[in-house]
């Protein structure tokens, strides 16, 4: 279940609000009730288990359960920051996702619980499933954060703290999968967003070495050009970048729109299939990213995530 973008923070005694937090969204299914063990699953539905070791096994035990949650890992400033988890989010090797759980450790906020002892628990108001978690005293790598009745006064604690928004809920809700719900309201703090990756630039004197991205957003006429990102790819990202896009490049701008010769000129285009996270400071007059920097690939989002 999604959440939609809001102007304003919902009032009345219907809503609760959380934080909203900058991670990787999961939902953990706990079936096999002889391990205990969490089948833990992207938004898209990607078997994502081998990347988080520390969050495999249930504290619930052997109950057999299905939550919906967001896994963060915490940055120098001790705050939750989805750059931080990049490294981890793209590992396929049980040994380095053992290595990397020790270097970057993460923590799994567990906001909702869908199912529970083989009953389907979608069908309740938020606010007895809500209930029903708080009951099973999850602790250690998995958590549930707290719910707060003051949303103005949420919205501006987490401001000051440097947290990325608010999520408000109606207590009322329903839980529905893959629906942008109107019960569920999103407002962040940050100018973060994302974008759709539809071109790159090599390093100049280079003809392999990725320097920026050429990213769009997704319009009813298709997909419109945005502006080109190479603040914030370091080396590192720009071979994980590499390996992304290498594999999708076609022979023709997928943007609707013409892209200027500027940008265009060197652009390996590529086929509008992966998305990335974007920090700019608004747009220009022509709906270009001002000072845009890269923050990285959302593997969790589809470009028809963004509409």
């Amino acid at each position: 279940m999604l959440a939609s973008k809001g102007t304003d923070v919902p009032a009345g005694a219907g809503w609760w609000h959380e934080v909203k937090w900058d991670g990787v969204r999961i939902l953990a299914d706990v079936a096999d009730s002889a391990s205990g063990r969490a089948r833990l699953l992207t938004r898209n539905g990607k078997d994502a288990s081998i990347a988080w070791p520390e969050i495999h096994d249930s504290p619930a035990g052997k109950r057999d359960l299905l939550v919906d949650g967001e896994i963060i890992g915490l940055n120098d400033d001790h705050l939750p920051d989805f750059s931080v988890l990049q490294e981890r989010m793209h590992v396929r090797s049980a040994a380095a996702a053992a290595r990397l759980a020790e270097q970057i450790p993460a923590t799994y906020m567990v906001f909702d619980l869908l199912r529970l002892d083989g009953a389907d628990l979608t069908g309740l108001p938020l606010a007895q499933r809500r209930e029903l978690l708080e009951g099973l005293d999850l602790d250690a790598a998995w958590q549930v954060p707290a719910t707060y009745d003051d949303g103005p006064m949420l919205f501006e604690a987490t401001l000051q703290q440097g947290l990325e928004g608010v999520v408000s809920k109606r207590s009322d809700s329903r839980y529905t999968f893959d629906v942008r719900s109107p019960h569920w309201v999103k407002l962040a703090h940050r100018h973060r967003f994302s974008y759709v990756v539809a071109g790159w630039r090599p390093q100049v004197g280079t003809s392999d070495r990725l320097a920026s991205l050429l990213v769009g957003e997704p319009t009813a006429e298709g997909l419109r050009y945005r502006g080109r990102v190479g603040s914030g790819i370091s080396g590192a990202a720009s071979r994980l970048l590499s390996g992304l896009v290498k594999a999708d490049e076609v022979a023709a701008s997928p943007f609707v729109d013409e892209v200027p010769k500027v940008d265009a000129e060197g652009t390996h285009w590529v086929a509008p299939r992966i998305v990335v996270d974007v920090d700019t400071h608004s747009r220009t007059p022509s709906n270009r990213l001002r000072q845009p920097s890269y923050r990285g690939v959302r593997s969790d989002l589809s470009p028809e995530d963004l509409w």
